[in-house]
């Protein structure tokens, strides 16, 4: 790696606290630097967002970089460039890790594009080999990996959601909290946010859910996913759907799973009346169990599954469910 100073994480601020998947990356950073010897910073940007540069420390930052000015209260590219910047210009990370979100997939590249750098998307993980830093990223739909290095500093990459384990909360860790002037212009932000809607989520959130139960086309209707909904309830997880399902309108948008849509990584997936496409599979990939219930022997979803039942869904489920609720009683 460079003479640079350390991994910085861009982190994000969900509602009142720190996003879940910034502590993910902060644990990856984290990770970095038991390889590198280099300091874990973050920089945190907001309006009023201050007080949780605390919590940041507590999930592995050494160094805080805090930017807090009324102008960053809503994200806008013109205005986190400009302050990401100025971080960059104090700490001379030799990496600058995010999160593969919204905010992620917008931000990095156009700032790698400005330190004359490059950006890795999406990466399952990163490491460091041969003093650079080497990162790994599923390609072709998730049917490869691919591994990329760099030869520019710094390095920049957005890392996939569940990919990467946070650090155990420890508010006995010490840290350097340093704040920095943006010196933003207003005039300069192009980019305006003129709504902000947010949409209700009931239950567990599907990229939180520890167990989700997918289904696909095979499912047949809207009120096949019932069986499912209950499947989760009995377990405590979320509902999730294909593409397919979703533009049949059969289930929300908001539920998709796959390259268009959530990436997810439970505990426990279940792939029901789905057939296992790469685009997809590209969205629970991360899973650690896959369960595929399809009446197709040939289906490609089984290659990738850890068990397996060959049978219509509709035969499975009332027993399946009924079993599962013994389990939590």
């Amino acid at each position: 790696m460079s003479n640079s100073s350390g991994i910085l994480v861009i982190a994000e601020v969900s509602g009142n606290a720190v996003a879940g998947i910034s502590t993910e990356v902060l644990g990856a950073a984290r990770r970095l630097a038991d390889q590198t010897g280099q300091p874990v910073q973050a920089a945190l940007l907001g309006s009023g967002v201050e007080g949780l540069a605390k919590d940041l420390i507590a999930f592995g930052a050494d160094q805080v970089y805090v930017v807090d000015d009324p102008l960053l209260a809503k994200f806008s590219t013109d205005g986190y460039l400009a302050a990401l910047e100025k971080v960059n210009a104090q700490a001379s990370p030799a990496v600058m890790l995010a999160g593969q979100t919204d905010m992620g997939r917008d931000l990095m590249p156009r700032l790698a594009f400005r330190l004359g750098s490059s950006a890795a998307m999406d990466c399952l993980s990163v490491r460091v080999q041969d003093g650079k830093l080497v990162a790994e990223r599923p390609c072709y739909g998730g049917n490869a990996r691919a591994v990329n290095s760099f030869k520019m500093s710094p390095a920049v990459a957005t890392i996939r959601s569940k990919a990467q384990d946070p650090l155990e909360r420890n508010d006995s860790r010490q840290g350097q909290v340093v704040k920095v002037d943006a010196g933003l212009d207003a005039a300069a932000i192009r980019d305006k946010v003129t709504a902000h809607q947010e949409v209700a989520e009931e239950g567990i959130r599907l990229e939180d859910a520890e167990v989700v139960v997918a289904g696909g086309r095979g499912i047949g209707s809207a009120e096949g996913f019932a069986a499912l909904e209950e499947l989760a309830k009995a377990l405590g997880g979320a509902v999730g759907a294909t593409r397919a399902a979703c533009d049949n309108g059969w289930r929300p948008v908001s539920e998709q799973i796959g390259l268009t849509g959530k990436i997810v990584g439970p505990t426990l997936y279940f792939a029901i009346g789905l057939s296992g496409a790469s685009q997809h599979m590209a969205g629970c990939t991360g899973s650690k169990n896959i369960i595929a219930i399809n009446k197709d022997p040939e289906a490609i979803v089984f290659k990738a599954s850890r068990f397996g039942i060959v049978e219509d869904y509709k035969k499975v489920m009332p027993a399946l469910v009924e079993a599962c609720k013994k389990l939590k009683a």
